[in-house]
């Protein structure tokens, strides 16, 4: 699967806007998630015991920031390599933790769409379809990624 210089581009040039305004995003991206998915909730642990998606808290912040930043730096691996490339570690302990937290393939989707939502009402009338494009193959090729580490995390045990 190709991924483009100029979809490379889509994806930093909206990352570099979005940068200004992550504590903002981040709360949006989890609301969106809380809304399709309420039952999701209880998968993040800081946002257990609770009924609403804390403002201030710098884990709410901190994951979005890297669910943002790692399919961005996704996307520019796509372009240079061809392929989703995540250092082994870091991959090994997404499959560990995703699987220990019983996320599937539906919990995917539900992220996919609060993140491109997010990014849309981000970038408001520099959103186009190409951008859109652009995150969503960056996204799913690191689910893809993601799943398939999770799966030898499970054959494995």
């Amino acid at each position: 699967m190709v991924f483009s210089e100029k979809q490379e581009s889509l994806v930093k040039e909206s990352w570099e806007v979005m940068k200004q305004n992550v504590p903002e995003l981040s709360l949006r991206l989890f609301t969106l998630i809380m809304e399709n998915a309420p039952e999701a909730k209880n998968m993040f642990s800081f946002l257990q015991n609770t009924d609403e998606i804390p403002r201030n808290n710098p884990k709410v912040r901190a994951h979005a920031v890297k669910v943002f930043k790692t399919t961005c730096e996704s996307a520019i691996q796509l372009h240079e390599k061809g392929k989703v490339v995540v250092a082994d570690t870091t991959l090994k302990w997404l499959g560990a933790v995703h699987l220990q937290k019983g996320v599937m393939g539906p919990h995917f989707e539900v992220v996919k769409d609060a993140l491109l939502r997010t990014i849309k009402e981000a970038m408001g009338d520099k959103w186009s379809e190409e951008m859109n494009g652009a995150w969503s193959q960056a996204y799913d090729l690191l689910a893809i990624a993601i799943q398939d580490e999770m799966k030898a995390e499970a054959s494995a045990a």
